[in-house]
């Protein structure tokens, strides 16, 4: 792999989460995006049009094109399979987690308590997304978590906003963090997720 999970987080303060549905969009969100500065890109595996928009999103130059939502060793074969350059997953299972560290590909699993990132680390992790951010106990619970675990860095993800994003990323411990508002719902709107984008690559880290 070309590029370390760790230097994927670095790229960016933001990573947009996309959830899409169309595969037409795909590549013009994707040219908005690196066009405001946000070269990572999570596609979640959430709906039928993912795979085909990570191929279809990786012929865009300067993009870093990833799978979200990756649940299992057979849809982590998929997006391999679908040229992901990066994989995250909502949360960490012994299987899921061997099956992608013996991929090799770059790899951001899901973790919400001391128990996962031991998991994770048990497994020579040290790169995680903390998720559900928000309802997870937010900024204190991070706070509280990284302390036992001095190597570990975070993306959080789930439920922040523009608004909070400079609040996470003050956090030593947080590299980037992950959203899905830089990418609005609805019909596409390239020249506004080209603005979002610009906003939240400006956005300072820690």
């Amino acid at each position: 792999m070309s590029q370390s999970i760790d230097q994927i987080m670095r790229l960016a303060p933001v990573i947009p989460v996309i959830v899409i549905d169309r595969v037409e969009d795909a590549v013009p969100m994707a040219d908005a995006l690196v066009a405001g500065g946000l070269r990572v890109l999570e596609v979640t595996m959430r709906t039928p049009a993912a795979l085909d928009a990570i191929r279809a999103m990786k012929a865009v130059p300067g993009a870093v094109v990833g799978a979200g939502t990756v649940l299992n060793p057979a849809m982590l074969k998929d997006a391999i399979d679908a040229g992901s350059e990066f994989i995250v997953s909502p949360g960490l299972t012994d299987k899921l987690g061997e099956a992608a560290v013996a991929s090799g590909i770059p790899f951001l699993p899901g973790t919400a308590n001391a128990g996962d990132i031991m998991r994770g680390m048990d497994l020579g992790l040290e790169r995680f997304k903390f998720f559900p951010a928000a309802t997870s106990g937010g900024i204190p619970a991070l706070k509280a978590l990284a302390g036992p675990f001095g190597n570990a860095r975070f993306c959080p993800t789930g439920g922040i906003s523009a608004a909070t994003a400079p609040e996470w990323l003050a956090l030593e411990a947080v590299l980037c963090v992950g959203g899905s508002w830089v990418v609005p719902s609805g019909p596409l709107d390239p020249v506004r997720i080209e603005a979002l984008a610009r906003e939240a690559s400006a956005l300072s880290r820690h």
